[in-house]
């Protein structure tokens, strides 16, 4: 049996809203950009939202923090 990892239609989309209006990126955001890596049929734009993530990232911004989510 192999476990599958898919992320939401349109999640992609929310995880970069998030992080943006946040300035984080949390542990529950980290396994949807993990999804989105792994999913082979990015569109054009998903493939655009996602470098634009890990390109934040890399210059500090949004923070990668270790809790599980952004809700309190």
């Amino acid at each position: 049996m192999s476990n599958y990892i898919n992320l939401l239609p349109a999640g992609l989309f929310e995880l970069f809203a998030e992080a943006t209006s946040s300035g984080r990126i949390t542990i529950a955001d980290r396994y949807g950009l993990m999804a989105a890596l792994l999913q082979n049929s990015l569109s054009e734009e998903e493939q655009s939202i996602l470098d634009r993530l890990l390109y934040g990232v890399r210059r500090g911004r949004p923070q990668v923090v270790n809790e599980i989510s952004n809700v309190e």
